[in-house]
């Protein structure tokens, strides 16, 4: 391991004894140092410093207690971001409960095995998402309902148990925080299950801790800085940042939802110094027109994986913003990364030094280096990473199996270390004998200028293994000639991993997350309106 390739691990909290490597803790110690500081602020609403955050953790844990949920007991939130969500997962952490936030995109069977896996005594709600859970059945756990927003109406019953307003904070609970340990469970944060039931991810007290060190240090997180996400809380990235400015003393902003047009005027509002982008919205921002407000504005980096190494350097001189990659996932940690004036655009990284990462063929044995494998990874240091899927304990083994954690995703590890994603196993194309990587081709025809997102994915061949198929989304305006990005593939791609068909689409189905969802893609497959190749009579060079 190169030193010099390395974030410098200079985080202020780097290094505390692991007993106090605990969200309780953590508000304890940061609001003794930092007190009437802001450590978070809702966007266009209230502020609230460090030691009212502390204050507030402990009045939730209070809150909760007096409805009788105790240590252990899951506290299943259904809402998009708002001050009460985050107070009732600090209450939870402070008491030893676990929450669990739930995707509010999730309907009918999806929802319904969250609520049957995870077995919740309470629920909290917005009014405007009670109706799905109402269609679902109670589970057998369930006592009682909390509807956010105190001028709805509110039933005298929901789901079949009593409902009300969600509480006044108040009181001191009964249970302290040294009751708390960094092993101790305080969420279950549902996996998209794009192609089959989620699971639900344990994550423990220290898992947070280590997310606020790791991730600060890649991001070079201060105590001056204001970290401002549009992400959802039910999310890890979102969730992992609030911790990220705990950790460093900055300032944590939770802003409206993603909206391309005003997302630079909302980051310039809240003064916002770092932010956190997924690779689908790096790549709509940079499709827009440009504008006067690209870079009036103070972000100076971004947390944004999977970014087409071909955007890196257009994004920074448009918009002024350095793109940091990396690797992590909800069961793991901030793995894999890069010190700033190190990065490599098309590369994820190198192992990070509080992890251990290698990449291994289907018999967990190590590949040579340029070979691609599935990408496998464990911490150095306890409770690091999440502890196993909950109530699923064959999932569990079969993820954990030989004391490694198997993320699902191949990639190749260079020479010099360097780790270069290839695709999700599930995702990865065979044609004519050849392993085709459908992340390589979405970055040869997301590098057409008319594009502004794509999805590739494996279609039935008429000659047993697959053909390649791409979802294109034009820019606005724009209108794409087939033929003319095929050729736009050419010299890009090798001629067997060029797509054979082409769909050209509005949108492309995602999860809440903005993850495509490649198996409604396949699902749909080729359509009387999809392009196709060799029907057109169109010869690949080779």
């Amino acid at each position: 391991m190169n030193p010099d390739l390395l974030p410098a691990p200079n985080s202020p909290l780097r290094g505390i004894p692991v007993a106090e490597q605990t969200l309780p803790k953590l508000l304890e110690r940061q609001a003794a140092a930092y007190g009437e500081k802001p450590l978070l602020r809702m966007a266009g609403g209230p502020e609230l410093s460090f030691a009212e955050v502390r204050d507030r953790a402990k009045a939730a844990a209070a809150t909760l207690q007096a409805a009788g949920i105790e240590p252990g007991d899951r506290v299943l939130l259904l809402s998009e971001n708002r001050l009460e969500l985050l107070e009732v997962v600090l209450g939870c952490a402070w008491l030893g409960a676990v929450v669990v936030p739930v995707n509010t995109a999730l309907r009918g069977a999806q929802l319904q095995h969250v609520l049957d896996n995870s077995q919740p005594r309470l629920v909290a709600v917005e009014p405007e998402l009670l109706a799905p859970l109402e269609a679902a059945t109670t589970p057998a756990s369930l006592e009682r309902v909390w509807l956010f927003e105190a001028e709805a109406e509110v039933p005298d019953r929901a789901l079949g148990v009593a409902c009300e307003p969600f509480p006044e904070l108040a009181g001191e609970p009964a249970a302290t925080a040294t009751e708390i340990g960094p092993g101790t469970l305080v969420a279950i944060l549902y996996t998209s299950g794009t192609t089959g039931p989620s699971k639900g991810v344990c994550c423990p007290q220290a898992q947070f801790y280590w997310w606020g060190v790791t991730v600060g240090e890649l991001l070079e997180i201060g105590e001056d800085d204001v970290l401002y996400t549009c992400l959802p809380m039910f999310h890890t990235n979102a969730l992992n940042a609030f911790v990220q400015a705990l950790v460093a003393g900055a300032t944590f902003v939770i802003g409206e939802r993603f909206s391309a047009s005003r997302f630079w005027g909302r980051a310039a509002a809240e003064g916002a110094t770092v932010t956190y982008l997924l690779g689908a919205m790096v790549n709509i921002l940079h499709g827009r027109p440009p504008a006067p407000g690209d870079s009036a504005h103070s972000v100076r980096i971004a947390l944004a994986p999977a970014t087409p190494a071909t955007l890196h350097e257009p994004f920074r001189e448009r918009f002024g913003v350095l793109l940091i990659e990396g690797y992590g996932s909800t069961e793991t940690n901030c793995t894999i990364g890069a010190a700033t004036d190190r990065q490599r655009p098309g590369w994820m990284g190198v192992e990070l030094a509080d992890y251990e990462v290698d990449v291994v063929d289907e018999n967990d044995e190590t590949v040579a280096p340029g070979e691609a494998g599935e990408l496998v990874l464990r911490p150095r240091h306890p409770f690091s990473f999440a502890t196993g899927y909950f109530a699923n304990e064959a999932a569990t083994i079969e993820a954990w199996r030989n004391f490694w954690f198997h993320s699902g995703d191949r990639v190749l590890r260079d020479e010099g270390g360097w780790i270069r994603f290839v695709d999700r196993t599930k995702d990865a194309i065979r044609r004519r004998g050849e392993n085709i990587s459908s992340y390589e081709v979405e970055a040869a025809i997301a590098s057409h200028p008319q594009v502004a997102g794509v999805a590739v994915f494996a279609v039935p061949s008429e000659m047993a293994e697959d053909e390649v198929m791409a979802a294109v989304v034009p820019k606005p305006g724009e209108e794409i000639e087939p033929e003319e990005l095929i050729r736009h593939c050419e010299g890009r791609l090798a001629y067997f991993a060029i797509p054979r068909y082409l769909d050209l689409v509005a949108e492309l189905p995602t999860t809440e997350n903005g993850k495509v969802r490649k198996a409604v893609l396949r699902e749909r497959a080729v359509t009387a309106t999809t392009w196709d190749r060799e029907a057109a009579g169109v010869v690949l060079k080779r």
